[in-house]
């Protein structure tokens, strides 16, 4: 048995396939994967996020805590709510985990993913040596997300309330409200909220978006909604062994100001000094097949690399991955499906964002 988010019973009565991801008991889909992802890319679709790791950090040095642990720099963050998508890194500069940090009124919230939970919160909190700061988990909250271009209205429609404060929203920036947190983000790449609630509002919550024709939406939908989007999941596009250079990731990396000592940094300054021999890239596959993890991709005269994540693309209709190739590959490759080298085209992620294709 699995550990249960808050809206587990809710999951059931809409006839969601639940299957285990990360030690808890998520739906999979509800009946049709294409159809939560095409709701998702045409109108609005909801996803239970209540696996996710809320973590507060707070204190006078929550900052310059948060600049040594993260190798992107909070100092970014120049209002209240504002958002920054970062790496969490070791001393070899490979990822243990993506996430996502905002900064509050003097103090900041992290969101950090469920199947890394565990060594996530042992590493911020063997880093704390030296800080004046506190750690506190939030597994009161739960998280929905709703994406969509029809999103924001439909979460105005049941919460009159926030409609003021979701118009004011600006894309990457999450505010509090009466005990709530809108956050205007996602991991679909449509427009779109991830709202933290009370744990007893969650049902409630989740029923009124459903009779407003918000379409829940299982794991399936949200793998091909991020892979067409071209965001990373963690464990598949990167982890410890993988640094942030070669994983697409090299943009969250803050190199200024050049005296701010992150873990991961002098690994990184050497990676960079030696010339970072593999890049992320978007495969397109337009014949019959499909892309999956792990397949060898050819690149003929630099070399091999290989998929971190495929699959049918519902708004496509072809298979697209991402994958890991070497830094001089071109504008074609092959990928190995099973034993036969297939011709696919190499270009430069995202596949969709708002619904359109990007290349």
């Amino acid at each position: 048995m699995g550990k249960k988010t808050p809206l587990y019973d809710c999951h059931l009565e809409a006839g969601g396939k639940i299957v285990d991801f990360g030690g808890w008991d998520m739906p999979i889909h509800y009946g049709s994967q294409i159809q939560e992802h095409n709701a998702v890319r045409e109108a609005a679709g909801m996803f239970d996020v209540s696996h996710m790791t809320i973590v507060d950090v707070r204190g006078p040095d929550a900052k310059a805590y948060l600049q040594k642990l993260l190798a992107n720099d909070v100092d970014k963050l120049k209002e209240t709510g504002k958002a920054l998508y970062t790496g969490m890194l070791n001393n070899d500069g490979g990822v243990i985990d993506d996430l996502i940090v905002y900064r509050m009124d003097g103090w900041f919230r992290t969101v950090v993913n469920c199947a890394t939970r565990e060594k996530d919160l042992e590493w911020m909190t063997a880093h704390t040596k030296g800080f004046d700061i506190s750690l506190t988990e939030r597994p009161e909250m739960a998280m929905v997300a709703v994406q969509g271009p029809e999103a924001l209205g439909m979460v105005q429609k049941v919460r009159p309330e926030a409609a003021d404060l979701i118009d004011n929203l600006k894309v990457f920036q999450g505010l509090p409200q009466h005990g709530w947190f809108y956050a205007r983000t996602g991991y679909t790449g449509e427009d779109g909220l991830e709202i933290m609630i009370p744990k007893e509002d969650a049902a409630d919550f989740w029923q009124q978006l459903s009779e407003a024709g918000v379409q829940p939406c299982g794991l399936g939908a949200r793998d091909t909604l991020r892979l067409e989007a071209g965001m990373n999941l963690y464990g598949n596009d990167m982890d410890e062994s993988v640094s942030p250079l070669i994983a697409g990731m090299g943009w969250t990396v803050a190199w200024e100001p050049a005296d701010r000592d992150f873990i991961g940094r002098a690994a990184l300054e050497a990676e960079k000094a030696d010339g970072v021999a593999m890049k992320q890239v978007g495969l397109v596959l337009e014949t019959r097949g499909v892309m999956r993890s792990h397949q060898k991709v050819i690149v003929e005269g630099a070399g091999e690399g290989e998929v971190t994540s495929g699959t049918f693309s519902p708004t496509l209709q072809y298979s697209i991955a991402i994958a890991r190739v070497p830094a001089t590959t071109g504008d074609t490759a092959q990928v190995d499906l099973r034993g036969k080298l297939t011709d696919v085209r190499v270009i430069k992620l995202p596949f969709v964002r708002n619904g359109q294709k990007q290349f």
